[in-house]
């Protein structure tokens, strides 16, 4: 399954997943010539499930499927949105109507904030530990930035507010390797050592240069772009791209699932000790009086 990001602010990863998916429209209302639907033919059949934080619509004529995350206010991924993600996207796996998903945001001038900072404070082991179990499960897992880095293609509103990246070393924390391994196939060696040292967010027009996304429209053109460079990707044998993308991320993945259990237990006795914590709740701190 091909996969494609669209993204209007990314908050920690400002980008628009090209998962394959494209917006969700009413069946109903949808105009004819919207990217779902070439001009002039009658509408396609589409299919739609939505849950509390994650809304989805698949064209099965075309094979795309849009993935829209609307958890405001800013789709941070809690146990319970990672849970839904996860569903969300293994329904569309097993769906063989299903070619590519395009993953994008219900919730204006921003893709996500990335992992939910309250799922990691105040709570117990055990929460801990099923949370994060659940980051590890996502079919595209992790922050913001890991969901579109998950992808095949990533399209960012062209807007340097916007920024990308893995803020995780402001937080105090430490990013694990599987977030490493991903960023590292994806910008290099030396661009993801000094990023994730200095936990980095990266305006759009520098994580382009540094090939973090792939590609900059405007804001209005995202979803265009986005169903265009699907059409691209899909007129590919299915059978030549997967395996070849199988081929490439293999090694990622293998050892993510040698060594899941004790990455759970390091992810949990590090975010347990009282440091951390501390340190967690000085940000979150921050975060309020720059709300207020």
């Amino acid at each position: 399954m091909a996969a494609a990001t669209l993204a209007r602010r990314i908050g920690r990863s400002g980008v628009l997943p090209l998962c394959c998916r494209l917006p969700a429209w009413d069946r109903a209302t949808r105009p004819p010539s919207s990217p779902l639907q070439p001009p002039g033919l009658p509408l396609a059949p589409c299919r739609s499930f939505s849950n509390n934080r994650i809304q989805v619509e698949l064209d099965e004529s075309s094979g795309v499927a849009m993935m829209k995350f609307k958890s405001p206010p800013v789709n941070s991924l809690s146990l319970e949105f990672l849970t839904e993600f996860s569903i969300s996207l293994e329904k569309l796996e097993n769906n063989r109507a299903c070619r590519g998903v395009i993953i994008t945001s219900a919730v204006p001038k921003i893709f996500s904030s990335g992992l939910d900072i309250t799922e990691m404070c105040g709570k117990s082991t055990e929460h801990y530990t099923e949370f994060w179990r659940a980051v590890q499960e996502g079919s595209s897992p992790a922050g913001g930035c890991l969901v579109a880095l998950s992808c095949d293609y990533r399209i960012m509103a062209e807007n340097p507010k916007f920024s990308i990246g893995l803020n995780e070393a402001q937080l105090g924390i430490v990013a694990p390797f599987w977030f490493k391994d991903t960023f590292v196939n994806v910008v290099g060696q030396r661009i993801a050592e000094r990023s994730l040292q200095l936990g980095s967010l990266h305006p759009a027009p520098e994580a382009q240069k540094l090939g973090l996304v792939d590609e900059l429209v405007p804001e209005e053109k995202l979803m265009e772009k986005a169903a265009a460079v699907m059409a691209q990707w899909l007129a590919l044998p299915d059978h030549a791209r997967q395996l070849t993308k199988t081929m490439m991320r293999k090694a990622v993945l293998d050892r993510l699932v040698a060594h899941r259990e004790e990455d759970i237990k390091n992810f949990v006795s590090f975010v347990s000790k009282e440091s951390i914590q501390k340190s967690l709740r000085m940000y979150m701190e921050m975060l309020k009086k720059r709300k207020s």
